[in-house]
């Protein structure tokens, strides 16, 4: 695979990424994948899968953990719904990710990417504590099977990120960062952040986003094609190549209900990316 290759988030069945069939036509060669949908995990479906990836020519770097029962509607239900913050959810929800990352290991997948939820401010409190204990166990279980975790930026700071990070204390927990996320939730600048948590990037979305016009941290800021909001794309990825990333630079447009739209502005992101790559 090419340095900084090109790449797309997609879905096998319904789900916030673009369908295979968009990924060939738009002649991306990597992709992230959403979960697939829980009766889709089977070994068959892996096979016919892989067989398709390969008619494509297409490789996955990441398959992303998601689960029934997460909301985005606000940054509020965000905090509630998300990851692996719910303890009602908790145990259930690190059953179906060991699920997952067995169904990504039949696909050749070694990273599992995740928005784990809100991790607590308090670093003292038992919430925080237990957090800290659901992602080392997760982490001691993909390691069994040769796989890393990737956590999705967005709901911290970088500080504190990093100090979550260093609490699990386990070798293959890293960062798909997101620069979006972090000007929808109100928590970052971007390219600092970025330049903070370098060591431990190991995949990351281009995505783009215009801050909120209300309150930051309550109210969630605009999603926009990559390119057209705050992110600054070329310093993105200039930073990215300065940093010593190689990895894919994985395009991330979250209108599915829109799939012309949102096949066009992949397609113009795409576009936009290769001149950077060729102007660097």
């Amino acid at each position: 695979m090419e340095n900084m290759a090109v790449g797309v988030f997609a879905s096998i069945d319904a789900g916030l990424g673009v369908k295979l069939e968009v990924v060939r036509d738009l002649g991306i060669k990597t992709i992230q994948l959403h979960t697939p949908a829980k009766e889709s995990r089977t070994p068959e479906n892996a096979k016919a899968f892989l067989a398709k990836l390969k008619d494509y020519d297409i490789t996955t770097t990441v398959v992303f953990l998601g689960f029934e029962g997460e909301s985005y509607a606000t940054i509020a239900k965000a905090a509630e719904t998300v990851g692996f913050v719910p303890a009602a959810t908790r145990a259930a929800r690190l059953q179906e990710s060991r699920e997952i990352a067995d169904f990504a290991k039949l696909l050749g997948v070694d990273a599992i990417g995740s928005h784990i939820g809100f991790v607590p401010h308090d670093s003292s409190s038992t919430e925080y504590k237990e957090m800290v204990a659901a992602i080392q166990e997760y982490c001691d279980y993909l390691k069994g099977n040769g796989q890393r975790l990737h956590l999705e930026t967005g709901q911290e700071k970088a500080e504190n990120l990093l100090a979550f990070l260093k609490d699990v204390g386990r070798d293959n927990i890293f960062i798909n960062f997101d620069p979006a996320n972090l000007i929808l939730y109100g928590m970052d600048h971007p390219i600092d952040a970025l330049k903070q948590v370098a060591p431990y990037v190991r995949s990351c979305h281009c995505k783009d986003a215009l801050p909120t016009t209300g309150t930051p941290g309550v109210d969630w800021g605009q999603e926009v094609p990559f390119g057209q909001g705050q992110v600054d794309a070329k310093l993105f990825i200039k930073t990215l190549k300065e940093i010593g990333y190689t990895g894919p630079l994985t395009i991330e447009r979250e209108i599915p209900e829109e799939p012309e739209r949102q096949k066009a502005e992949i397609g113009q992101a795409l576009e936009l990316i290769e001149s950077i790559k060729a102007s660097l």
